[in-house]
């Protein structure tokens, strides 16, 4: 299983965190981030990051900025209020999740 995969359901929470870490960013910089924190292991494509990041802002929990670089429109994402709580809750799911299924890998059933 390619570890991509691993991260399409794992996308909102991974958002959630690199903007909890890093403050604003712009898709390019998120799709960066993934790529470099993994070590080029793990890739969000555009296809999958925008529309994950559109659904988060609809729901309250991303806000954004557009600011002018170089003469192009950049729109920034941040974490609102709502989302900074959404993300603490998020990543301890997450963690818990991650927890069980390092047990279900090294479990082993007792013979009768």
């Amino acid at each position: 299983m390619e570890s991509d995969k691993i991260i399409k359901g794992s996308l909102n929470v991974v958002i959630m965190q690199l903007l909890q870490n890093n403050g604003r960013m712009y898709g390019y910089e998120i799709t960066r981030a993934v790529r470099e924190g993994s070590k080029d292991k793990m890739n969000i494509t555009e296809a999958a990051l925008y529309p994950a990041l559109h659904r988060l802002e609809e729901k309250g929990i991303l806000e954004t900025e557009s600011e002018m670089v170089d003469g192009r429109l950049r729109k920034y994402y941040k974490l609102s209020r709502k989302g900074k709580k959404e993300s603490a809750a998020e990543l301890e799911a997450v963690k818990d999740a991650i927890a069980s299924l390092q047990k279900i890998l090294k479990y082993k059933l007792k013979q009768a």
